[in-house]
């Protein structure tokens, strides 16, 4: 899975996976980033099928999106 996102001004950004019970799963970024649009890809290829959700971190930003992972 590719994870795409924009960093409106240099910042330091977090982003982490978790399963759907809230466990951490991993921190995929954790970095000062410069701004602009940037691509990370996840590999799930050890995990399981089912519902996973990834939340971005930043200075002013808190998102959490869904993931469905099907094998």
């Amino acid at each position: 899975t590719i994870i795409v996102y924009d960093v409106p001004r240099y910042s330091h950004v977090k982003i982490v996976v978790y399963d759907v019970l809230g466990r951490e799963i991993k921190t995929i970024v954790d970095k000062m980033e410069q701004p602009g649009s940037h691509s990370i890809a996840f590999d799930g290829s050890r995990l399981s099928s089912g519902i996973y959700f990834y939340r971005m971190m930043s200075e002013n930003f808190l998102g959490t999106k869904k993931m469905l992972l099907l094998r």
